[in-house]
């Protein structure tokens, strides 16, 4: 078992005022390695100024660490499977609707990863879909949601 930290700061600024719920959602989040990211609310969820169109939010970075974990995992995969991917690009989208407790929710979670290969063996595209099959099936973040996550490869 692991532990993963995470520590979120955010304060009120001086004089801004808080009871008429017009603050800064403006805050940080920096990660047990060091990095520090700047995040707020989503400014489809708190209009600007109260939030930055251009920090990170948690939308975006459950978006993103689902990515993020399905790649890895992909590479990881290709290598023992003797394939060299030389890039990997994912435009993921998350979709927000009502859930069936009708609680607005993350409802489906598109990734398109597009990887591209170098040396000798090149996987046909039979093998790279079985590959993103694996590396889902592997990905702890989508084992931790209850979000529909489908994987849609950039086809060549």
């Amino acid at each position: 078992m692991s532990t993963h930290e995470a520590t979120i700061r955010w304060h009120l600024a001086v004089g801004e005022a808080f009871t008429d719920n017009r603050y800064s959602r403006n805050h940080s989040w920096a990660f047990d390695g060091g990095s520090v990211v700047v995040a707020s609310a989503s400014p489809s969820v708190v209009p600007v100024p109260m939030s930055s169109p251009a920090a990170v939010d948690p939308e975006e970075a459950f978006v993103a660490s689902l990515s993020s974990c399905h790649m890895l995992w992909f590479l990881s995969i290709a290598a023992k499977r003797g394939f060299v991917v030389s890039e990997y690009t994912d435009t993921a989208r998350g979709t927000m609707s009502k859930n069936a407790l009708g609680k607005l929710a993350i409802t489906r979670i598109n990734l398109s990863p597009d990887a591209r290969f170098g040396g000798d063996r090149v996987p046909s595209d039979e093998e790279i879909t079985a590959m993103h099959h694996a590396a889902h099936e592997e990905c702890f973040i989508a084992h931790s949601i209850l979000a529909e996550v489908v994987c849609t490869p950039v086809a060549r």
